[in-house]
């Protein structure tokens, strides 16, 4: 755990980041936070002690959340993959969101020519091509995705993934629903997903 006086520090400094990564003068976010700048500029020295009323003003005029500003630094940075024993692919939990998870695959099969072979479930699912041109089926469209392209939908409507013209590499972006879904469709085996 973080002593007082780091998690302080730490503010202080990430005050001062975020102003000057906007490219914000002392003055111009004093403005936006309806501070003077000498007070901003105590507060960015360590000067002046932090006030929540002033945190929570000074993270709304940077953009960002009180959360976010006062967020300790962690040392686990490193997440290691769990492995899916049943399917054999790795998956990267995220860590500031439990709900979401990384999902690497290699997919080798064309997706199914029969729409009724296509699955719909709760849930959002973004992808990005790693290598090879996957076949995206969305309910009566076909999308065919290069290598470095991405999509993003939601996962209620009726879809199914593939490879066309030899294996591709998928990562993927799973929300609990629609990581669930998936679940549930690869325990039957579902050619949807056998990637």
């Amino acid at each position: 755990m973080q002593e007082i006086g780091d998690l302080d520090s730490l503010v202080r400094k990430r005050i001062r980041a975020l102003r000057v990564a906007q490219g914000w003068s002392l003055e111009e976010l004093a403005s936006r936070a309806n501070l003077s700048q000498s007070s901003l500029s105590r507060i960015e020295n360590g000067q002046r002690r932090l006030a929540l009323d002033q945190l929570v003003t000074l993270a709304r005029a940077l953009d960002t959340t009180l959360d976010q500003l006062v967020e300790n630094a962690t040392d686990d940075v490193v997440i290691s993959p769990i492995v899916d024993g049943a399917h054999g692919r790795l998956r990267w939990p995220v860590k500031s969101d439990p709900d979401m998870s990384v999902i690497r695959q290699r997919m080798t099969e064309p997706p199914p020519d029969n729409p009724s072979r296509m699955r719909a479930h709760p849930g959002r699912e973004w992808l990005v091509v790693l290598s090879g041109t996957a076949i995206l089926m969305l309910g009566h469209r076909r999308f065919r995705l290069e290598t470095n392209q991405a999509a993003e939908f939601p996962t209620m409507l009726p879809h199914a993934i593939g490879a066309e013209g030899g294996p591709c590499e998928l990562l993927g972006i799973f929300d609990r629903d629609a990581r669930r879904g998936h679940q549930r469709d690869n325990d039957g085996d579902s050619p949807e997903l056998r990637r």
